[in-house]
């Protein structure tokens, strides 16, 4: 698909509009050319914003006329191209002309500027979002909005990286190794690991800065030994101010990585809050996404820790897995809503650009019109029922049915570090491979980032040129408090 650029600067949103309607097809952005050659999408601003689709037995062009003082105009440009996306395809997508990873962000910051009811009718009718996800969007926006208050000026969040996993799951992009290839650099990371915890617990003592939450996430952390595990929860301990914290979270993760031993470990050093993620419970999907577990190891590995005391248990699952239809994720969704887990995050699969379902063309059903629409509708009518409540949302390029992700919570169990981040609300200080520092200044939209080493062998043997950075988050707070 060729998308050719002429005379405005919109291209990037203009790409992931057309990515969200060829969700399978390479987008090349030309915006320099002699010929238009087919498939192709031409926006063009030249006295008139005007746009065409020629695709296959379509061929259109709509035209906006620009008036005033206007010289380009974004959103009439969107508006255009999605009506004519929407006609080619004899449909409408979920989230309208919305391609953002944050439309609970978008929607807080429209309604503060032009009010509740005029921000949610732009939402609607300029937009183009569909009542069914407003509605979403407006119950997700209350929930975040409370945990957002209780954020200050130097209120931080501390995230630490496990980047390593039983075995890769076909879906997963992230910066992970499995146990069988990265075993020999493990205790090596976890001493390193901690001594970079002490250090950015000394950066945050001398700055002066507030801890309202800690996550350790990867990966999966409980690919750790019990002993290691106690090591780097230990180090967190003793090395930051813990009375400010609000929530403490392991991503236990892979219930075949989960034992008594490592439950302990994680419960005697003050973890508040576990999540154990069965993705799905059919064991035939199980086997297709590369899990080396089966639907009842999650059962037991939840039952094993509501016996350790755990009393607040997130589970995730994906919708529109290959290989999983909406009978299939219903069954899901219903044994994990008897586990009656306090917390149930939703994700929709996403065709990422490192996953090995996109780098061996393993058909997926990414496209605007499958079953995972439904998958999601059934999840929130019951959830709802149940009395959880959405507090926070986000999107991905290349997902099914151009949907999102929503994690839901029972009241009073809402990950509060997961809305921090989304909403990039304070600072985030990240420590492991595959860490990003985010540097947040308070009530303005500077934010820059600190870059950890990607992979455990950089992280390992170039410690010392990473601890050099740290130096960035001084002069941040410098130039910024």
């Amino acid at each position: 698909m060729n998308l050719y650029i002429k005379n405005h600067t919109f291209h990037y949103e203009m790409e992931n509009l057309v990515r969200a309607f060829f969700p399978y097809e390479k987008i090349e952005v030309k915006k320099e050319y002699d010929t238009l050659e087919e498939p192709y999408v031409l926006t063009a601003c030249n006295g008139d914003i005007s746009v065409t689709v020629n695709v296959n037995d379509f061929d259109k062009t709509a035209v906006a006329t620009l008036t005033g003082d206007d010289v380009a105009d974004e959103l009439k440009m969107a508006q255009l191209l999605y009506s004519l996306l929407c006609e080619k395809f004899n449909t409408t997508l979920p989230w309208g002309l919305l391609t953002g990873v944050r439309p609970i962000k978008l929607l807080r910051r429209i309604m503060e500027e032009m009010g509740e009811s005029d921000g949610l009718s732009y939402y609607s009718n300029e937009l183009k979002v569909s009542d069914k996800k407003k509605e979403l969007a407006v119950i997700t926006e209350k929930a975040e909005r409370e945990i957002l208050e209780l954020s200050k000026e130097k209120s931080f969040s501390l995230y630490i990286s496990i980047p390593f996993c039983p075995s890769r799951c076909n879906y997963c992009s992230f910066v992970s190794q499995s146990i069988e290839k990265a075993k020999h650099l493990i205790g090596d990371y976890v001493d390193l690991l901690c001594e970079e915890i002490r250090i950015t617990a000394e950066v945050a003592k001398n700055l002066g800065l507030t801890l309202e939450t800690v996550y350790m996430g990867g990966g999966t952390p409980t690919t750790l030994s019990s002993s290691q595990m106690a090591q780097v929860l230990k180090t967190v301990n003793d090395s930051f101010d813990m009375s400010t914290c609000r929530e403490f979270t392991v991503e236990a993760g892979r219930p075949d990585t989960i034992t008594r031993e490592k439950l302990l470990a994680i419960k005697d050093n003050g973890v508040t809050r576990i999540s154990i993620n069965p993705q799905t419970l059919n064991d035939d999907v199980l086997n297709i996404i590369g899990r080396r577990h089966s639907a009842q190891d999650t059962i037991d590995a939840f039952n094993l820790a509501r016996e350790c005391g755990f009393d607040n248990i997130n589970m995730d699952l994906i919708a529109g897995l290959n290989g999983d239809y909406y009978d299939s994720f219903v069954d899901t969704l219903d044994k994990v809503r008897e586990l009656s887990p306090e917390s149930i995050t939703i994700h929709t699969l996403s065709l990422k650009r490192s996953s090995t379902l996109n780098m061996e063309n393993i058909e997926v059903d990414i496209g605007i019109k499958n079953e995972t629409t439904s998958m999601l509708e059934y999840s929130q009518e019951k959830l709802l029922s149940d009395g959880f409540v959405p507090y926070y949302l986000y999107r991905q390029s290349r997902m099914a049915g151009n949907l999102e992700n929503v994690g839901w919570a029972k009241k009073g169990c809402e990950s509060l570090y997961n809305v921090y981040i989304m909403d990039e609300t304070h600072t985030i200080l990240a420590c492991g491979a595959g860490g990003v520092t985010k540097l947040k200044a308070y009530n303005k939209n500077t934010l820059e980032r600190i870059f950890n080493f990607k992979f455990p062998y950089e992280y390992n043997t170039r410690f010392d040129e990473l601890m050099e950075r740290k130096d960035g988050i001084y002069k941040f707070y410098k130039e910024h408090f």
